[in-house]
């Protein structure tokens, strides 16, 4: 059922979205786990485009935040006003009350502003004048920024960042992926015919079978020892956190249950490694004047670990 599901995600994604079937099945990934994507890449990728079409296809609640300078938390999470007529503090409700939240351009706000989204990130709730409001489920914040352009920007602090499940980069169409999108562009834009796929229900439901996938003790144990190795590398001044950990168990679950397997094997943890741990990294500065990256690290850290093999 979640191949199934994996299949007419990428068939209606790509409909707008030319290729990239590795990182639509990383989205997939991201809502099986109920986890938060950052999409980051240079101007013009499709970051946005991905996000939207992504919210379209759930069939969620969708609501999407500018980030910008003069955004304030209210804004974003929303506030009690005096409504004179009935002579009482009613509530009003901001954006990140939806399913799915697209946060554009997030580290154009202020580090205040991102902070509201902290909360509502991983308690699933959000708090405002002593009253606590809960979201709907499923809910998931697709973040996107510009790692490039500084001017204007505010860096996400350490614990936004690891509430970001994960980080995925979209990179550049290749000759012929750039050829057919020029192609599907020419008459009209595709998006406004773009229809849901699924339901609320039907993402709860996969959810719980994503769940189920088994992870041996063996693998749990490898898992961990790959997490722990970030913390203890001499170029990685602050590793992976045990949130992190968590998250490469839940991601290795449901990229198995994507391939159609109720078991995690070895490759799954590798393949969700970088996009779950780099973004996660702080290399140490003098790594940092050897030209080392966060992307090398956990690359390196993966093939050292000695994978468990079947007794």
């Amino acid at each position: 059922m979640i191949t199934d599901l994996a299949r007419r995600l990428r068939e209606n994604i790509q409909k707008v979205i030319v290729g990239k079937e590795r990182v639509i099945d990383y989205c997939l990934v991201a809502v099986l786990c109920e986890g938060h994507l950052l999409l980051e890449d240079v101007p013009g990728i499709g970051k946005t485009t991905l996000a939207r079409s992504l919210a379209v296809s759930l069939g969620c609640s969708f609501r999407r935040i500018q980030f910008t300078p003069d955004l304030l938390p209210s804004d974003v999470t929303g506030l009690y006003w005096f409504n004179q007529k009935e002579q009482q503090f009613e509530f009003r409700s901001g954006p990140v009350f939806s399913q799915v939240v697209l946060a554009d351009e997030i580290n154009r706000a202020t580090p205040r502003t991102q902070s509201a989204l902290l909360e509502a990130m991983q308690e699933r709730q959000v708090t405002i004048d002593g009253v606590t409001h809960c979201l709907s489920r499923p809910f998931l914040v697709l973040a996107t920024q510009n790692p490039i352009e500084l001017e204007g920007t505010f860096p996400l602090p350490e614990a936004q960042i690891d509430r970001f499940m994960m980080r995925i980069l979209i990179g550049y169409p290749s000759e012929m992926e750039e050829i057919v999108m020029m192609e599907r562009f020419r008459l009209s834009d595709p998006f406004p015919e773009l229809l849901p796929i699924t339901t609320s229900e039907e993402i709860k439901e996969l959810q719980n079978q994503r769940r189920q996938v088994r992870v041996e003790a063996s693998l749990q144990k490898y898992i961990a020892r790959v997490a722990r190795a970030t913390r203890q590398h001499p170029e990685i001044s602050l590793g992976a956190s045990p949130r992190a950990t968590l998250a490469l168990f839940q991601t290795a679950q449901a990229w198995a249950a994507i391939q159609g397997r109720d078991y995690v094997i070895p490759d799954d943890v590798k393949v969700m490694a970088p996009v779950v741990l780099t973004h996660r990294l702080l290399i140490s500065p003098q790594a940092q004047l050897r030209g080392r990256k966060p992307e090398e690290l956990v690359s390196q850290i993966v093939d050292t670990i000695a994978v468990p093999v079947e007794g």
